[in-house]
Parts: C-alpha cells; sequence; structure tokens
C-alpha cells in the first residue's frame, strides 16, 4: 500500500521535530557544562584567594557554615578555607575527584578521553 501525500508529510513534521528537539537537548547539555565548569574555575580561585587572604577565607568560612543543604555542609567536614593543596599533588587534577582537594575538585566532573577535545 502506498503513502499518501499527507502520511509523507506527518512523517517529515514528526523527523523534523526529532531533530529539533535533540538540538534543543544538546543545547542545554552544553549549557549546563559550561556553567559546571565556571563553577568549578570559580570555586577553585575562591579557595586559591582564600589561602592568601584572610578576610577571603572568613568569608568562604561564613559561605560554608550557611550552605542551606546538609549534605553541602558534610562535604566539607574537617575543611577549612585556609587550607593550601600542595603542588603537583593528586588533589590537584580535576580527575581525581576522590582527593580531599576542597569545593573545586570534589564538584568538578571527571576529565575522560572521550570528554577532551582539542
Amino acid at each position: 500500500m502506498a503513502e499518501t501525500e499527507l502520511e509523507r508529510a506527518e512523517k517529515r513534521y514528526a523527523q523534523a521535530k526529532a531533530r529539533l528537539q535533540a538540538l534543543k537537548n544538546r543545547a542545554a547539555t552544553q549549557a549546563r557544562k559550561l556553567d559546571t565548569r565556571r563553577k568549578v574555575i570559580l570555586g577553585g580561585a575562591l579557595v586559591d584567594l582564600a589561602t592568601r587572604d584572610e578576610d577571603a577565607a572568613a568569608m568562604l568560612d561564613r559561605l560554608v557554615h550557611n550552605l542551606p543543604r546538609e549534605q553541602d555542609r558534610k562535604a566539607f567536614e574537617g575543611w577549612s578555607p585556609g587550607d593550601a593543596v600542595p603542588e603537583g599533588s593528586a588533589g590537584d587534577r580535576a580527575d581525581n575527584v576522590g582527593a580531599d582537594s576542597g569545593p573545586a575538585a570534589a564538584s568538578a566532573p571527571a576529565d575522560t578521553p572521550s570528554q577532551r577535545r582539542t
């Protein structure tokens, strides 16, 4: 049985709609990744500043103590804003999320070969 012109048009419409949704999903994923990257970078910069500046360390301490979610505060148990991560240590690398290297690395996504782009 041959398709009618209406059936072909409906099929093309459905395919176009699926392509549009895929593009929207891809754009949303890229936006979330960029947002996460910015947060990790800013968090790392703030932690670094706190190791050199008492006012920044005090502000960071207030931020941590005022986190609204218990599970977020728990991530900082035993951590102090002035704690420095030694240069070249395992905690320095974003793909070593298990290392205790402060808030920036703790929330950083693992850097896998499939995620790296040159």
